[in-house]
């Protein structure tokens, strides 16, 4: 049976792994589908905040990977109109499909290019249209999208929404616009157990996966910290984003209690986070926003209950014993719950644990989020 092509454009891609969400989000799309269609991506050589091309790959050209996906990976001095106009008019995909809202060589000249009424466009806007990430670079992102109506540059698209809370953000923006709401698949392969890690009364491990950067929040996990009493260790991991947020976080290490230990440990592998995880209690990633938070489900996953704000889909986590979504306003509560993991026993913490990952388990092996994936590309 022949299968329809899809033509992904996208910033970064694997073997690539700093840019974190949206590159998992387009694997986990791929894993999942490569059986129903055939996948062709068009990305950078190298990964997020480098400049070294990966060594493993071949530049300006396509790449078949193991997944029976192709890639093209275009080299900084290659990145040009009419390389992308070559790619396009070369590549007889039935869909395209973009993975932001603002990227100009993956989003703006595709735009540019493509004929909508000979190929549907469906644009994944990852989250940016959220309150939290038009808060950043605001003005010259009102600008951008000011001129975007104007020019009809995502006339004739489909957006795809992640969840209901997505789909009225786009609505803000393109009150006109067509949406599709399609949740974000997780990883095909995943942690199989629970988290056995030992829980020692008195102390508790706690990690943080995310980019240094205002959204994702690690100054006010700092802050938080240093008003929680007992021992702990708090680890974070992430691409570093914002020199300037990240001098403010130092500085607030520098003055935690002698109870407290914060270190920043560099970038996490994406093929080696459950690894990573069996060396903690909990997720602590108190962000700002999340258009879905695939460490969230990866570290429940794993059997690490989470400690999350109320500004990601995951909610109601503490009537599943599977961890906490507290309102940032609430910072109090936030102490109080980290103290209750602090001084939790064993058998509370295997309980909290073997919840976390049956609630991930149940997502995951929802086979109608399959189904709508595929529907999409319909």
């Amino acid at each position: 049976m022949h299968k329809k092509k899809i033509l992904v454009f996208i910033d970064w891609y694997l073997p690539g792994y700093k840019a974190g969400g949206p590159i998992r989000s387009c694997t986990n799309l791929v894993a999942h589908l490569s059986n129903e269609f055939e996948f062709f991506l068009v990305t950078r050589d190298s990964d997020y905040m480098d400049i070294v091309p990966y060594s493993s790959i071949n530049k300006n050209t396509w790449n078949k990977l193991s997944d029976g996906s192709s890639v093209f990976y275009i080299s900084e001095d290659n990145l040009k109109f009419s390389v992308f106009k070559k790619i396009i008019k070369e590549n007889s995909a039935d869909f395209i499909y973009l993975n932001s809202a603002y990227s100009f060589y993956f989003t703006v000249i595709p735009l540019w290019i493509i004929n909508r009424k000979e190929r549907k466009v469906i644009i994944s806007v990852r989250g940016m249209l959220a309150p939290s990430a038009l808060a950043i670079k605001s003005f010259k992102k009102k600008l951008f999208l000011f001129f975007s109506k104007a020019v009809g540059l995502f006339d004739d698209v489909i957006f795809q929404a992640t969840t209901e809370d997505e789909q009225k953000q786009i609505l803000t923006v393109f009150p006109k616009s067509k949406i599709k709401v399609v949740p974000n698949l997780p990883r095909k392969n995943y942690q199989q157990n629970a988290n056995r890690i030992v829980k020692l009364q008195g102390e508790v491990r706690l990690l943080n996966v995310a980019r240094i950067a205002h959204e994702k929040n690690l100054l006010f996990a700092l802050e938080t910290l240093k008003n929680v009493k007992g021992r702990v260790v708090f680890d974070c991991f992430g691409t570093m984003y914002n020199n300037s947020y990240w001098g403010k976080c130092k500085n607030e290490i520098a003055n935690l209690p002698s109870n407290i230990t914060a270190t920043y440990k560099g970038v996490a592998e994406g093929e080696k986070i459950f690894e990573l995880m069996e060396n903690y209690h909990f997720l602590f990633l108190p962000s700002r926003g999340e258009n879905f938070g695939h460490i969230i489900l990866e570290a429940m996953l794993a059997g690490m209950p989470v400690i999350i704000s109320d500004k990601s889909p995951w909610k109601n986590l503490a009537k599943e014993n599977a961890g906490w979504d507290i309102p940032l306003a609430d910072q109090k509560k936030i102490v109080e719950i980290i103290e209750a993991c602090v001084f939790m026993k064993q058998h509370e913490y295997d309980l909290h644990s073997s919840s976390a990952w049956k609630f991930a388990l149940s997502y995951t092996n929802n086979h109608e989020i399959i189904n709508q994936n595929m529907m999409l590309f319909q």
